[in-house]
């Protein structure tokens, strides 16, 4: 009886899961793309006319992207739509190079330690994969268990986390760290081709990535830099806009692309309110709930036409996480769910900043808040994520320290949060308004 009393309690230490530290890559400043030069690019390409180049930078314009987000440097190299294999594994390379090799350096942990590692790329899925190149790469042991998620979309980061926690409490009460890498490779993904739906993607997404290590190892939890409380997963792939508001196609032209639908913050929404219904009870404290019980049973006690929830999530979060998808999704989920402009700040700020870098998104975002010296000791960080499916994942973390680590931001966090966002070129492409207008998610 003493020993499983040990053991239960045991494993149940060992149950928990620690975020040591991460590393958000920074591109090589040679791969910055401005406004100038995505209409070169645009304007080299010989499937659009003049309707679809003005229409694109109609885009661009309203994403909310400045002018220091990265782009693959086979783009830089005119090779857009002549790219090649190799250049996909060229850039997980220098992502691979410089966040995981930096990760390292930065913890103190070598590619040997490493108990179990996942990783999450959409558009690239090579053979061998992915993650046997980190194995490789790097040296690690023959016993790593190695996990490679592909086509997950921009949710992918928290289904990675889940991996890893599982993993760990399925070990439990052995240690494990857990390496988690998140990245796009926007090289084999590139549209060159003239339909809307599907020119949205080249406004928006941009090359980033993010590393981290996790541990279940309680005696080096007073290293960690955050706790995870909870994970909740939702998939509401059954609806058909949902499942169809990001899509990946062929055209009219043959040219395959990302088509994303004008359902897309509709379905974020939805996927988000799906989510919360797990999710609260696990975040909120028992007077807030109680209130809201109490708030949805006098409603239908009086027989309202329409119930509404008067949901106050601050109650239970400090900060939130959000991903940054782009401008129609951060305005829906700050409108839908009581935000102010603080609250999604992180997430549009580092939408100017990156752009949208698919599932490491996230990271930059936490790496805002941290570099801005808003992460305390004892506060809980919401971090949420939407994708194709549709997906929105979520989970709660809580801060086990003052945090100030300035991470990719070191550079240019002074410098934020900017007045505005709109893009600086508005003026000098002014004849891109001249036709009549077309709707847009932005």
């Amino acid at each position: 009886m003493a020993y499983l009393a040990w053991t239960a309690v045991s494993r149940r230490r060992h149950s928990q899961c620690y975020l040591l530290d991460y590393v958000c890559y920074k591109p090589s400043d040679d791969r910055k793309v401005t406004t100038d030069m995505a209409f070169a690019i645009a304007e080299r390409n010989k499937h659009l006319g003049l309707p679809e180049i003005r229409y694109l930078l109609r885009l661009v314009s309203r994403a909310g992207l400045g002018e220091q987000t990265y782009v693959p440097s086979s783009v830089l190299a005119c090779r857009e739509n002549f790219r090649i294999h190799q250049d996909g594994l060229d850039e997980m390379d220098a992502f691979f190079n410089d966040a995981i090799t930096g990760l390292f350096a930065k913890t103190g942990f070598g590619p040997r330690d490493v108990d179990a590692l996942i990783v999450n790329v959409n558009f690239l899925c090579p053979e061998p994969d992915l993650a046997s190149r980190i194995v490789h790469n790097y040296g690690m042991r023959e016993d790593v268990m190695a996990y490679n998620v592909a086509g997950m979309g921009c949710s992918a980061t928290l289904v990675s986390l889940d991996i890893a926690q599982n993993v760990m409490r399925a070990r439990a009460p052995r240690p494990v760290l857990a390496l988690v890498v998140s990245t796009e490779a926007l090289s084999t993904g590139w549209y060159g081709g003239r339909d809307k739906s599907m020119m949205l993607g080249l406004c928006l997404f941009r090359c980033g990535g993010a590393a981290a290590l996790l541990t279940n190892n309680p005696a080096i939890s007073g290293r960690a830099k955050m706790k995870l409380r909870h994970i909740v997963r939702t998939n509401v792939a059954a609806n058909d806009d949902a499942y169809s508001a990001i899509l990946q196609r062929e055209d009219a032209d043959n040219l395959v692309g990302f088509s994303i639908s004008k359902t897309l913050p509709k379905a974020a929404v939805r996927a988000f309110a799906t989510n919360l219904k797990r999710l609260v009870p696990r975040i909120l404290p028992v007077r807030e709930l109680a209130r809201l019980a109490a708030d949805l049973l006098h409603q239908k006690l009086s027989r309202s036409e329409r119930i509404k929830i008067d949901l106050n999530l601050k109650a239970g979060v400090d900060h939130f996480c959000l991903h940054s998808g782009g401008v129609a999704v951060i305005e829906a989920v700050k409108k839908n769910f009581g935000l102010n402009e603080v609250d999604v700040e992180p997430s549009r700020m580092t939408l100017h900043r990156w752009g949208n870098t698919s599932a490491s998104s996230v990271w930059y975002v936490l790496s805002y808040m941290e570099a801005k010296r808003r992460l305390k000791k004892g506060d809980r960080v919401l971090m949420v994520t939407f994708g194709s499916g549709f997906k929105c994942n979520s989970c709660m973390w809580d801060v086990m320290g003052d945090l100030a680590d300035k991470g990719a931001w070191e550079e240019c966090i002074d410098e934020y949060p900017v007045e505005s966002t709109v893009n600086a070129s508005l003026d000098k492409y002014g004849w891109i308004n001249d036709a009549e207008d077309d709707s847009t998610l932005f």
